[in-house]
């Protein structure tokens, strides 16, 4: 008797968490469309294994993600070329005036400065950042590195992470002419990761061993320090749609925000944040 009721608590616990499970995925059955999303590059990760999760589920659904950077992402959601347009960045005021865009911060990232890895230079300042990406800066060994040029990389106009770098890591400093620029996270690692002299930025979630992130003002960038801000130089990742989200759309963001959604971000390296924040 005392075997029978346990097998049948141990399969009610499995029924439920099974259910648990798939509750966020199964307000997809049923359902049809397209569903299109561009923009900031830091969310493609969360993004992607959203879509390949739900298109498991349901192939009547068919999402494509791609990236562009912030402005793209604004433009194309606003101009109804996407369905979602990512920022890394909050909406500007004229922006929700010319197309009616409604946001949705999903995410807090923070933006490292990176070098190669075989760069032996392990702390920077403000001042030296600042220092380097004004020009004042130009060879390593005044930094304690190695002798050699620094080539420098930043990212395009309209993007969200170099809007975050230059107010919150370089205080809206000058930047010299000669800044490499590339249009994405991924861009701005391989471009690093081939040049033992260069500096480039990054947001937190995409470090790995292609680039080493050393510690800015005597703190590690990472993930807990800007949740629990020690680390400054941190904004939020945004899904914007113009108007409500309705239909699958509003099944999608819905689904970033629910538990598996935020495991998602947990995984791809960022911090959740609670609908409605």
């Amino acid at each position: 008797m005392r075997k029978t009721i346990a097998s049948l608590m141990f399969a009610a616990l499995l029924i439920t968490a099974t259910a648990a499970f798939a509750a966020p995925l199964d307000t997809f059955k049923g359902q049809k469309g397209t569903l299109d999303i561009s923009g900031g590059t830091a969310h493609i990760p969360v993004m992607k294994e959203a879509a390949k999760r739900i298109m498991t589920t349901n192939p009547d659904i068919r999402i494509t993600v791609a990236g562009g950077g912030s402005g793209v992402g604004v433009k194309q959601v606003g101009e109804g070329l996407v369905t979602i347009g990512n920022t890394g960045r909050p909406l500007k005021e004229d922006e929700i005036k010319k197309y009616g865009l409604v946001t949705y911060p999903f995410a807090i990232d923070g933006v490292a400065v990176v070098v190669n890895p075989k760069n032996k230079i392990n702390s920077l300042t403000t001042q030296q950042v600042m220092d380097i990406y004004s020009g004042k800066i130009k060879d390593w060994k005044e930094v304690g590195g190695a002798k050699g040029a620094i080539n420098i990389f930043g990212r395009e106009d309209g993007s969200g992470t170099r809007e975050v770098f230059t107010e919150r890591a370089i205080k809206k400093g000058e930047l010299v002419s000669s800044v490499n620029v590339v249009n994405s996270n991924g861009a701005m690692k391989t471009a690093v990761a081939q040049d033992k002299r260069a500096i480039g930025y990054v947001g937190i979630g995409h470090i790995d061993n292609s680039v080493k992130a050393p510690t800015f003002d005597g703190v590690v960038p990472s993930q807990e320090n800007a949740a629990n801000g020690t680390f400054k130089v941190t904004r939020n990742l945004f899904m914007n749609t113009k108007g409500k989200a309705e239909g699958i759309t509003k099944l999608f963001i819905d689904y970033i925000f629910s538990p598996e959604g935020a495991e998602i971000i947990k995984d791809s390296g960022y911090i959740p944040l609670p609908a409605g924040n």
